[in-house]
């Protein structure tokens, strides 16, 4: 037997260029271990994660609780496909929707999948119970939006990185501005199935809309007869603070979709959560998954319901969120020219004299720190919620060191 020495970083990374899609430009890491908050590269060389899979780390790498439900269930049993019932969907299923207060869960595998699927869902909506003639069905959705990179998904895409190039478009959607309450009410006729929005726009750059614009856009879709359905994938589950990030407004949607951090970082997990009336208008062999609500995926999705339950997640996102938001406001001025922030997210806007957002997540990295830029200017910090604020300051003193030099 051959003994094979362990490849370094820049070695791996050259070895990746000939075979892999170049869909992606990572930063020059590799990662080879990860707990908590913090990863190691195959060097040895540790950084903090405030970049947390995009969200789906919510509860950081590894969490115990989520490795030990997944242990279990893969001593057990891991997929049966839908064509039969096993013993961790039911479960999955209340818990998930006493969690976030809704009537009915549909299990899927990727955020995408979700969004597809609450589309699927708002248009069937909409021709057996609205009355919309057949084929006429409008969604409604706010420019600066990400909700997934299938064809029908970019279709309304108004980033052209995203979208140009995978014509032709899926119609029946129309853009209005992120925000505008007015637009959205002008949009919204008798064919209008939907109004489709993040209640924060993560891939924007962390994009918080005007205080009242989820209640003004609950009262226009509850007066015309239309469905509101947030995106919350990257929003939900703790990541803003409360549960949801439509609680902020004490808003329920009638559709709610989530994903990455309701896998737990393990495996893909998504749903959509939404009453009755509306997710009972799919009937057997109307829409499926083979991999879908699948046990490996039911049991650590419960478990994810299990932490989340007792609040202390949504609590540790604000107390900690609000030490991120004053140690930015500090900086503005020295390399930062604006932030948002809700909860542990933030999207910080760079002085273009500093650098560019990439350039600023290279001189992060160098620093132990991970993060990732956007749109030109911007980075986003998404750490998980399980961080110590001892390393949440570090994380800023590196980010406010950077800066400086």
């Amino acid at each position: 037997m051959t003994l094979t020495a362990p490849r370094g970083s820049a070695e791996l990374i050259r070895a990746e260029a000939p075979v892999l899609a170049h869909n992606y430009h990572p930063l020059p890491v590799v990662v080879a271990r990860a707990e908590g908050a913090w990863v190691e590269d195959v060097e040895g060389r540790r950084y903090l994660d405030l970049l947390a899979g995009y969200s789906a780390l919510n509860f950081g790498h590894r969490h115990p609780a989520l490795i030990e439900a997944a242990r279990r269930q893969l001593d057990r049993v891991t997929l049966t496909s839908r064509a039969f019932h096993h013993d961790g969907l039911a479960g999955f299923a209340e818990s998930l929707a006493a969690l976030t207060g809704q009537d009915m869960v549909l299990p899927m595998n990727t955020g995408a999948e979700a969004v597809e699927s609450a589309v699927k869902v708002a248009r069937k909506w909409a021709y057996e119970v609205k009355g919309v003639p057949e084929g006429a069905a409008t969604i409604v959705v706010a420019a600066g939006n990400f909700h997934g990179r299938t064809t029908t998904l970019v279709s309304f895409s108004t980033d052209d990185e995203a979208r140009a190039g995978y014509g032709p478009y899926t119609p029946g959607f129309r853009v209005v501005p992120y925000g505008d309450a007015d637009a959205v009410a002008d949009a919204v006729g008798d064919t209008t199935a939907a109004v489709l929005i993040e209640p924060i726009q993560g891939e924007a750059g962390v994009v918080i809309p005007p205080e009242g614009h989820l209640r003004a856009v609950r009262e226009i879709t509850r007066r015309a007869g239309c469905l509101f359905v947030a995106d919350e994938i990257q929003s939900g589950l703790g990541r803003t603070g409360t549960t949801l990030a439509v609680e902020h407004e004490d808003v329920v949607p009638d559709l709610v979709l989530l994903g990455k951090a309701l896998g737990g970082g393990i495996v893909p997990v998504s749903a959509v959560v939404g009453r009755r009336d509306v997710l009972g208008v799919l009937r057997p062999g109307q829409h499926g998954s083979t991999f879908g609500g699948n046990p490996l995926a039911t049991a650590v999705g419960t478990a994810v319901t299990e932490l989340l339950a007792t609040g202390g997640f949504q609590r540790r996102a604000r107390e900690l969120g609000a030490v991120l938001d004053a140690d930015l406001t500090a900086l503005h001025g020295h390399g930062v020219v604006a932030h948002r922030a809700r909860g542990l997210w933030a999207g910080i806007d760079i002085d273009p004299a500093v650098g560019t957002g990439r350039e600023i997540a290279e001189r992060l990295l160098r620093e132990g720190v991970l993060v990732k830029e956007t749109h030109g200017s911007t980075i986003r910090i998404a750490p998980p919620l399980t961080i110590g604020e001892d390393d949440l300051h570090r994380a800023l003193t590196a980010l406010r060191t950077v800066l400086a030099a």
